[in-house]
C-alpha cells in the first residue's frame, strides 16, 4: 500500500518491447536507498515491481493490461516520473490509502498558474469514474494524493500547492497530458456493500 506522497521524480532512461509488454528502466537516486529485487515502487501511482538493480537505476516489465489501462504507455526515454515506495507498517499515512491499481486515466484539461507557485488543475474524469469523486475527498494523479476542491459533472479541479508542483512530474505535464487516476478503495467497497444490502 501506498500513500500518495511522492518521494522522487524519476528518468525513464529505456524502454525495451517485450513478447508481452514493455521492460521499463527508470533512473533515480533516493528511491533506491533500500530497494531490494521483487519489491514494490508506484510509479506514476502504477505498482511496479523491481526485477533489476543497477547503479542508479532499476527495471520492471510492465504488462499489456498496466499499458492499456495506465499512462505508462505513452512513456518517452526521458518523461519524469512520479516514485513511491509502499508504506512501512509503522509508518505515517500522510496522504491516503492508494493501493497502486490504477481504475484508469484522466485528462488534464488545464494548468494554471494562479499566483505565488500555486497551480490550478483541471481534468476530465473517466466515464464511470466521477461517482466516486467528492469534494474535498481525495484522488490519486499520477500516484499523487490530492483533494479535490471542486467537482463539475466529470470536471474535477485541484489547488497545486508550489511544493507538490515543484517535487512531482506535474511540473512538466500540459494541457492534454493524462494522468493515472485511483479513486478512493473506501468509496468502491462501501458501493458495493450498499448495492448488496439494498438487493
Amino acid at each position: 500500500m501506498f500513500t500518495g506522497i511522492i518521494e522522487e521524480v524519476g528518468s525513464v532512461l529505456e524502454i525495451l518491447a517485450q513478447p508481452t509488454g514493455v521492460r521499463l528502466k527508470i533512473g533515480c537516486a533516493a528511491i533506491l536507498e533500500d530497494v531490494v529485487l521483487g519489491a514494490s515502487i508506484a510509479v506514476n501511482g502504477a505498482c511496479l515491481t523491481v526485477i533489476e538493480l543497477g547503479s542508479g537505476a532499476w527495471s520492471a516489465e510492465v504488462s499489456p493490461e498496466t499499458l492499456r489501462r495506465t499512462n505508462l504507455g505513452e512513456l518517452q526515454p526521458g518523461s519524469l516520473v512520479n516514485l513511491e515506495r509502499p508504506l512501512r507498517a509503522n509508518g505515517r499515512l500522510d496522504g491516503h490509502f492508494v493501493l497502486g491499481h490504477v481504475d484508469g486515466t484522466a485528462q488534464i484539461l488545464s494548468l494554471e498558474a494562479l499566483g505565488s507557485d500555486n497551480w490550478w488543475l483541471r481534468v476530465q474524469l473517466p466515464a464511470g469514474l466521477d461517482r466516486y469523486v467528492v469534494s474535498k475527498g481525495s484522488l490519486a494523479l499520477d500516484g499523487i494524493s490530492l483533494t479535490v476542491a471542486e467537482i463539475t459533472g466529470t470536471t474535477a479541479a485541484f489547488t497545486i500547492l508550489p511544493y507538490t508542483y515543484e517535487h512531482t512530474a506535474l511540473r512538466g505535464r500540459t494541457a492534454g497530458a493524462h494522468l493515472n487516476l485511483e479513486v478512493d478503495i473506501l468509496a468502491k467497497h462501501l458501493e458495493k456493500l450498499l448495492s448488496q444490502k439494498s438487493a
